[in-house]
């Protein structure tokens, strides 16, 4: 049999087999031998063992990609959520996220959650801001099932890795997508507008044939990325546009006069809460020290 791991905890390897449910497996010592360990994500074979529901895991199958963190194979993208209130977005750290998702080549969907709590109308603007840098952006309400269809046309056919910070309703929006497993939810803190850490491990979802998300761990802060600060610009799409009307080759577009993309940004063509961002992990990056 053929199955993909959607979860392993302990040494236990949960894999999903379309058609026939999940099997509680091991993996054979073999791999542990050549250093092969098998990854959630991972498309297997699989022996059924005599007992209910268990089996052994005999190959792994050749990865189409590997994701470093959190550590998932075969991840063809990422969708990370934030609330449009409640809390307030922390657009530094979702630009950090779309840093990171853009070092591991993996296309990215914004979902801004919360649409129901929306008495300003700034879903729309959110959205705005990200389409016009080239990411699929959608304002949703996991509440009243608001946008969710669209979401999930958007995940079919793909594993989709979901992730975002406590509080936002992920795991609420991850229950509206599916039916088969449903994840506990945590209240937010009325004090500090946080929510609790509900999610523990990395696991799959099946939302439909050929059809997964991963759940990931609530982040409320991400670290420096393995990049250079001259790397940075490369991931913020929409500066491309407007680079080659800089005077100087390799322009920081930061400190230096006649930058095209500052230009731009003073014509109201660049967001300054992009811009600001891109100055402040720019900063930091310059400001790393080096071991």
């Amino acid at each position: 049999m053929q199955g993909k791991i959607v979860k392993g905890i302990a040494g236990f390897y949960y894999v999903h087999v379309p058609g026939r449910g999940v099997y509680e497996c091991k993996a054979r010592g073999i791999f542990r031998k050549e250093n092969q360990k098998p990854l959630v994500g991972d498309d297997v074979c699989l022996e059924e063992l005599p007992e209910a529901g268990k089996g052994n895991i005999t190959e792994i199958l050749e990865r189409r990609s590997e994701l470093l963190r959190p550590s998932v194979a075969n991840v063809d993208q990422a969708m990370v959520i934030f609330a449009i209130e409640k809390p307030q977005p922390n657009f530094n750290l979702l630009d950090r996220f779309l840093v990171m998702m853009g070092q591991q080549n993996l296309p990215c969907i914004i979902c801004f959650n919360k649409l129901d709590l929306d008495e300003r109308r700034q879903g729309e603007e959110y959205c705005r801001i990200y389409e016009r840098c080239g990411y699929r952006s959608l304002a949703v309400s996991a509440k009243t099932g608001q946008g969710l269809e669209e979401v999930r046309a958007l995940l079919t056919g793909h594993t989709s890795t979901v992730a975002g910070p406590s509080g936002v309703g992920k795991s609420s929006l991850i229950n509206g997508l599916q039916t088969e497993v449903v994840m506990e939810t945590g209240e937010i803190s009325r004090k500090i507008e946080r929510g609790r850490h509900t999610t523990r491990h990395s696991e799959l979802i099946a939302l439909g044939k050929d059809s997964y998300i991963l759940d990931t761990p609530g982040f409320s802060s991400l670290g420096l990325f393995d990049l250079e600060k001259e790397q940075l610009a490369s991931f913020y799409p929409e500066f491309g546009a407007y680079e080659d009307q800089c005077r100087f080759a390799g322009c920081s577009h930061v400190a230096e006069p006649d930058c095209g993309v500052k230009r731009a940004l003073a014509e109201g063509k660049l967001s300054p809460i992009r811009y600001e961002n891109y100055c402040l992990l720019y900063e930091e990056l310059k400001n790393r020290r080096k071991y």
